[in-house]
């Protein structure tokens, strides 16, 4: 009968091994949820600054640049960044028309590594077009980075005067 050999090890170098094998498994590691959340939200955040600004360009750097992105809201689906911007032109390029825009986010979901979506509700104050109400942002990790590549927007309830 033959004997096997089977080498042993210096005491504490399986400990060494393991761990670094955690240690190259973990530096090579997606972001975790929470970053990618964090990341996205400090982009909505910007976004609302820019939009406080009076920064209509700005406030659309959070949007996939390119002809693929759909906005929806008022009952229309818009296609395409440059659509997009000039709606946002149109109805609040005057002086004042833009007033102070405020965001919560109510839900975040990521659907993979890159990609997520986002529930949150919007208000919009000082101003003649002021209102609040919903959205839905679906987002992208592009190579610039996360960008809204649909945005369903909705008015909420108005209140009646008595």
């Amino acid at each position: 009968m033959n004997k096997v050999m089977i080498p042993t090890l210096p005491t504490g170098t399986l400990v060494w091994i393991v761990g670094g094998l955690m240690l190259l498994t973990t530096g090579c590691a997606t972001p975790s949820a929470a970053q990618s959340q964090g990341e996205i939200e400090a982009i909505l955040m910007e976004q609302g600054e820019a939009w406080n600004r009076g920064d209509i360009v700005g406030f659309m750097g959070a949007y996939e640049p390119t002809d693929a992105l759909l906005f929806t809201s008022g009952g229309k689906v818009r296609q395409g960044y440059d659509e997009t911007l000039a709606k946002y032109q149109a109805s609040y390029g005057e002086p004042g028309a833009m007033g102070k825009l405020d965001f919560a986010v109510l839900d975040f979901r990521m659907l993979g590594d890159e990609s997520a979506i986002m529930l949150g509700s919007w208000n919009l104050t000082d101003t003649p077009k002021e209102g609040g109400g919903l959205f839905t942002l679906v987002w992208l990790k592009t190579e610039g980075g996360w960008k809204i590549v649909h945005d369903h927007t909705s008015l909420g309830p108005q209140e009646i005067a008595d």
